[in-house]
């Protein structure tokens, strides 16, 4: 089933697009959360949470991109549980581990997650993103937007972890350049 005949089911109440987009995204979806969560169960619940609150959503909504729609509003779910797990010191996993490498990039490290909401340094990365080559997007997409462990991305990509690592590093360091020179306090 083709991406805007599942949006059709959405917005004519049909309870096939749940199914539907299971169907075709829920193991995507699976992963998104998974590589956040590091639990089958609460990974499960964001999958289920996704298409109640895509249901909620759709209408008055029309992604261009669902597959985007849904993965950005499973890592949401998932860092919203993160987020409580953490705050009962339980979890941890590669979301820790990948804001802390963000820290220095990116204002007063103890707001990270309020600095990444804040709509003039979301377009300021994105800008950034569309400039670096393609495999370093990449690089750094799979590290903090579905929060990939390094060791999977070099797998992913056929390369060394610790080309990953540099990569990733330098990355860094130039979007810390970027974010400067666009007045950016870091």
């Amino acid at each position: 089933m083709t991406d805007i005949e599942i949006i059709g089911l959405y917005q004519s109440r049909s309870e096939k697009a749940v199914t539907e987009s299971d169907k075709k995204y829920g193991a995507y979806c699976f992963t998104v959360a998974d590589n956040i969560l590091n639990s089958r169960e609460d990974s499960d619940e964001c999958v289920n949470d996704t298409w109640l609150h895509t249901w909620n959503v759709i209408p008055p909504k029309c992604p261009d991109r669902l597959k985007m729609f849904f993965a950005k509003i499973t890592r949401n779910l998932a860092l919203d549980r993160i987020k409580r797990n953490l705050s009962k010191k339980r979890g941890g996993g590669q979301l820790s581990a990948a804001l802390e490498e963000l820290e220095d990039c990116l204002a007063g490290g103890d707001h990270v997650d309020d600095a990444l909401d804040e709509k003039l340094l979301s377009e300021c990365i994105e800008a950034f993103l569309r400039a670096i080559p393609k495999r370093d997007r990449q690089f750094f997409l799979r590290r903090y937007f579905y929060t990939e462990a390094v060791s999977d991305i070099a797998s992913r990509f056929k390369v060394s972890a610790n080309v990953v690592s540099v990569s990733l590093s330098r990355i860094r360091g130039k979007l810390k350049e970027h974010l400067e020179k666009e007045g950016f306090s870091v």
